[in-house]
């Protein structure tokens, strides 16, 4: 990870990733196929590490709009207290194919937000809530950019999913 960090996801070669650990790469390869497999793996665990802060923080929070806001800014937070790593994940999207990955996690947070959006008043609330992890993702990489905390940005994302309105969803 610290390759990563410092020089983005295109110096994560076998060879630097392994001359950086001290190990030989057999003994990468014991543990993955190939490079993608490696860059898969960095992806889940970042991803595991952010569910596992974000749900402690809503941990016993009934869904609303405190539960929904106290889930972003643990998310935005964690991201900021990692840039290095969140850098690399932005870099990883667009230059691997984690694009299923990616899909899971996007998919696995929406659900977790549809409750807090269906108690706020959002119906149907499936689609906001997908829009509403993607104003995260969005948010934490302007963060990023910033280095550090865009409260602007943060209000707005949470002035508009805390004010439901009327969806007219055409038939599918």
């Amino acid at each position: 990870m610290s390759l990563a960090e410092g020089k983005g996801v295109g110096a994560l070669s076998i060879s630097a990733v392994t001359t950086t650990a001290g190990m030989a790469k057999g003994s990468f390869y014991q543990h993955f196929p190939d490079r993608h497999s490696y860059i898969v793996e960095l992806h889940r665990r970042y991803h595991d590490q952010l569910e596992s802060l974000m749900t402690s923080a809503i941990d016993g929070l009934t869904p609303g709009i405190e539960r929904l806001r106290t889930g972003f800014v643990a998310f935005l937070d964690a991201c900021l207290a990692t840039p290095g790593t969140k850098a690399f994940l932005a870099q990883a999207r667009s230059e691997t194919d984690l694009g299923e990955q990616v899909a899971e996690r996007n998919a696995m947070f929406a659900a977790l937000v549809r409750a807090d959006l269906e108690v706020i008043g959002w119906s149907p609330a499936a689609p906001i809530a997908t829009l509403a992890v993607a104003m995260a993702a969005d948010v934490s990489l302007q963060e990023l950019g910033a280095r550090g905390p865009r409260d602007d940005l943060r209000a707005a994302v949470l002035a508009i999913v805390a004010h439901p309105v009327d969806i007219a969803v055409p038939p599918t």
